[in-house]
């Protein structure tokens, strides 16, 4: 059922846009030249289901999860822009900021969906409310856990990925869970030494 003020043909040509995140390889995988990088989506459903899953952490676990499944949306138009990218912060939040407004055109500018969409981008990346805050820590845990597993599957060294986001959690969840996958990671490391 599609939300007031949103047609169907708007409705199909955003779920079309979407189709960039599943087919579009995050920049930082093939910039270490890993085989079969993730896809922007791919990051995302990883990071929803994170959100479900996180339990009574007090923050709302719906909000947690569209958060999570509009955070990169705007790449859908701009791409996976990274530090390496040669992209100011300033200048990557502006380009960013103008693909939601053409996503909330698409939807329709006054349509809840679109308002909806814009709400969500704008709260993350203000990253002020516990759940923005949870989120953020969502998409740096996502990001070292896909690391860790390419590591284990391909054999590579992925430690820039770990260095980037050492001490930058802001919530006991995220703390706890980088803490653990750190350690699975030391693990396997040291296994594969002794071996």
């Amino acid at each position: 059922m599609l939300r007031s003020g949103t047609s169907a043909a708007k409705a199909i040509d955003f779920l079309h846009l979407l189709q960039n995140l599943k087919v579009t390889k995050r920049t930082g995988w093939i910039r270490c030249n890993v085989k079969g990088p993730e896809s922007i989506a791919d990051h995302m459903y990883r990071m929803g289901m994170m959100s479900l899953i996180a339990g009574d952490v007090g923050v709302n676990t719906d909000r947690c999860i569209r958060l999570s499944i509009v955070h990169d949306v705007a790449e859908a138009i701009v791409g996976d822009i990274t530090p390496n990218d040669g992209i100011s912060k300033e200048r990557k939040r502006q380009l960013e900021a103008d693909a939601i407004v053409k996503i909330q055109e698409m939807l329709g500018t006054g349509s809840t969906a679109g308002q909806q969409v814009k709400e969500l981008f704008e709260e993350y990346e203000e990253g002020q409310t516990p759940e923005a805050l949870l989120v953020k820590d969502f998409d740096k845990l996502e990001m070292i856990l896909q690391a860790q597993e390419y590591e284990k599957a391909q054999g590579i060294n992925l430690q820039e990925f770990f260095e980037s986001t050492k001490g930058k959690f802001q919530t006991e969840l995220g703390k706890s869970w980088a803490a653990e996958i750190v350690a699975r990671r030391e693990a396997f490391i040291e296994k594969g030494s002794s071996s």
